[in-house]
């Protein structure tokens, strides 16, 4: 049975009148009597007894009109929700993201995403930004945000640059790096950053650090230095709202400019076409609009 035939049996159902049925549904009587023989010939059973008074239900007329009724409620909800997908936002939005970002920033925007957005859905992976330049080339996700330079020749949207600080508890000048025992903490990262450091520690000091303490996890190397066990060099997104009692040294390049990191959101033009992407990028827009002093 098409949807028709559905509807045909709920009007009818409704006037219990040949005649009235047929002005509803815009045909003649002998074309709804037609059509309506042939469903009964489907079914193989009677569906309307007809009488001087009009029609009567058959009791397997009445389960076959409950179902007409289901399905055609059922078709209604599928159309709303398909008309939804064309003014809601839908579907999953795929995000590889930097470690360090993804720990320190991202939840704040995918908060404020998920709460404008409740019917999209949110797949996400972390790691270094060679990793997530690496998922986007094989298009396993939609848009990257990685950290540093990237060489990339599609869309881009540049996020933010946070400063690099040295971090300790002690130390309040770059003078008495070379004059404390206690360990400088590092820890792994993509070759850029850490190529980085290395560049500015041997422009700054000429030599190696005394001791080296490395752990695998930015995240390990703050909580170290925050508990006073060395110094470290940390980006600013990682101390806002937690270094109270930090000293905080900006890194200097050798034109006295300080040094930041950049964020970059980047993917495929077919992906920034998607609705969930849009939406995204619409709520980093509004996110950055209104906490632009939030990393320094």
């Amino acid at each position: 049975m098409a949807f028709t035939e559905y509807r045909l049996l709920t009007v009818l159902a409704q006037e219990m009148n040949m005649r009235k049925a047929a002005e509803r549904l815009f045909v003649s009587q002998p074309a709804l009597s037609q059509r309506l023989q042939n469903i009964e010939k489907d079914w193989g059973t009677k569906i309307f007894i007809r009488s001087q008074k009009g029609l009567s239900l058959t009791p397997a007329g009445e389960l076959i009109v409950d179902f007409a009724k289901e399905i055609l409620e059922k078709e209604d909800m599928v159309r709303e929700e398909i008309d939804a997908l064309q003014t809601k936002v839908h579907g999953t939005l795929k995000i590889a993201c930097a470690s360090i970002v993804g720990q320190n920033w991202l939840p704040q925007v995918l908060k404020k995403f998920v709460d404008r957005y409740p019917h999209a859905k949110i797949s996400l992976i972390t790691g270094w930004s060679s990793e997530i330049l690496e998922a986007i080339y094989e298009d396993t996700v939609h848009i990257g945000i990685i950290r540093g330079t990237p060489d990339w020749k599609g869309p881009k949207h540049h996020l933010f640059h946070d400063k690099l600080y040295l971090v300790d508890r002690e130390i309040q000048d770059i003078k008495q790096v070379m004059e404390t025992d206690r360990p400088f903490i590092q820890f792994k990262s993509d070759s850029n950053y850490y190529q980085e450091i290395q560049d500015w520690w041997h422009r700054q000091f000429q030599t190696t650090p005394k001791r080296t303490i490395v752990v695998d996890q930015i995240e390990t190397c703050k909580q170290m230095t925050f508990n006073g066990i060395g110094y470290a060099i940390l980006p600013a997104i990682t101390l806002n709202g937690s270094d109270e009692g930090l000293f905080k040294i900006p890194l200097m390049d050798e034109n006295q400019s300080t040094i930041a990191r950049d964020t970059w959101l980047l993917g495929y033009d077919s992906a920034f076409e998607l609705r969930q992407v849009k939406a995204f990028v619409e709520v980093i827009e509004e996110f950055l609009e209104t906490n632009s002093s939030h990393i320094s």
